[in-house]
């Protein structure tokens, strides 16, 4: 933009018009891209923030990722070229050290490669050890810490310790499903003593920051929240990209609200005292993320594979927050998997429930089923078969009725809203269901 602007490749401008002018010019369109409500992502040099009029519009108008790259490995990038800040090696040491403070004022996030950008954008803070720092990484108080009873016996103390003087009270769900539900929502409703100014920290599971976010959303007709997963399905998929809800009788998440929550906090560490059955149940949401990626990235070592499905979801999540497009894919397997856990009373693990979805949306989409049987070896369940099927043209994706599934041309190649025959996906579903 600056080239463009100065009608010559910066070389030319810092030989002919000084740095001065380059300042002035790079101000100018900095100025103009940070005022553009078109503009999604801007990139900035380094020497932009140098302007105080820069930086004050930075804090008014976006979310700034400070890419922190070491001073040794910057020189050796540019070491060479005709850069004209990086000529002479001590002086661009030099300059390093005086940007520092710049970069540490103007910047909400720092990361050091793509996906930590998404993560600091989507604000997700993941680090093995986040619980124990956790009122430095959550809203300023008042707070209310809400758990299930199971969560906090194992991690509740160590959040309450965390959160300190923050801490304004703390409240139990049910366990698992049963905590979305209108009437445990309600019951916390009116448990509540926050004000406007307050914020819900959800520790636990999908299920707690699914009610817990439904009930930060419509409290107050709306407080802030942030979401502390503790299994690795909250952590790869549930408490990621802002969507919170609770059950009907007839069909799973039917009442909800999207609400991002202002920090997620993923502690992979937690993951260590979790049951050989839930890290299952949470493989099943990793083996989604994979086909819709491309990757497999079952296969990597835990934390790594947590930051992963959480880089990828988020992006996804924040090019489409509202579901209106490309976010629909992350439904992969789901329209089964929903009807499946709403005719079994929401007593089949979602997981299973998950892995099962994956093998029929495979299978209509003519692509093998290895990868699921391998990793995951989903057995059918044992559920009413009419109750599934009436929960499938429930489900919210349905239209008129007809359920639109999404399917995959090919791993990392998602088809969203696909119609078939209605014989084709009751055939995939009673396949999935045992007598």
């Amino acid at each position: 933009m600056v080239e463009h602007a100065a009608g010559d490749d910066i070389r030319t401008v810092f030989a002919k018009r000084g740095e001065a002018e380059f300042r002035r010019l790079e101000e100018n369109e900095t100025l103009l891209m940070l005022g553009a409500s078109e503009l999604d992502v801007l990139a900035l040099g380094g020497g932009a923030v140098l302007s105080e009029e820069v930086r004050d519009r930075l804090r008014e108008h976006a979310f700034t990722v400070w890419v922190d790259v070491d001073v040794d490995t910057a020189w050796e990038r540019v070491r060479g070229s005709d850069r004209p800040l990086a000529q002479d090696e001590r002086q661009f040491r030099a300059l390093y050290e005086e940007r520092l403070p710049f970069y540490e004022a103007v910047a909400d996030a720092k990361a050091s490669d793509v996906d930590g950008v998404v993560l600091a954008a989507g604000e997700i803070h993941i680090e093995v050890g986040a619980l124990e720092r956790l009122g430095s990484l959550v809203p300023d108080g008042p707070l209310a810490l809400v758990a299930d009873s199971h969560v906090a016996g194992i991690h509740g103390a160590a959040a309450q310790l965390a959160l300190g003087s923050a801490l304004a009270e703390a409240h139990e769900l049910p366990a698992g499903e049963d905590a979305k539900t209108l009437e445990v929502c309600e019951r916390l409703w009116r448990a509540l003593q926050l004000g406007r100014e307050g914020a819900v920290v959800a520790l636990g599971g999908g299920s707690t920051t699914d009610a817990a976010g439904f009930v930060a959303a419509a409290f107050l007709r709306g407080v802030k929240w942030a979401a502390v997963p503790t299994t690795l399905v909250g952590q790869v998929d549930a408490a990621i990209g802002g969507k919170t809800g609770i059950n009907l009788p007839e069909g799973k998440n039917l009442v909800g609200a999207f609400h991002w929550p202002v920090r997620t906090v993923i502690d992979p560490g937690l993951l260590a005292t979790l049951p050989g059955a839930e890290r299952v149940a949470g493989l099943a949401e990793v083996v989604k993320t994979g086909l819709l990626a491309g990757e497999p990235v079952w296969e990597l070592p835990e934390p790594e594979l947590v930051r992963r499905c959480a880089a990828f979801k988020t992006a996804v999540c924040i090019r489409d927050p509202h579901e209106q497009g490309e976010r629909a894919a992350l439904n992969l397997g789901h329209t089964f998997a929903h009807a499946l856990e709403a005719a079994s009373d929401y007593r089949l693990p979602h997981g299973e429930a998950v892995a099962l979805g994956l093998l029929a949306s495979l299978r209509l989409s003519g692509l093998p089923t290895d990868v699921v049987d391998e990793v995951l070896s989903p057995q059918p369940a044992r559920v009413d078969r009419e109750r599934a099927w009436a929960a499938i043209a429930r489900d919210k994706k349905a239209a008129n009725g007809r359920p639109r599934l999404v399917l995959l041309d090919r791993p990392g190649v998602p088809r969203i809203d696909v119609e078939l025959p209605e014989r084709e996906i009751r055939g995939a579903l009673d396949a999935l269901i045992r007598d």
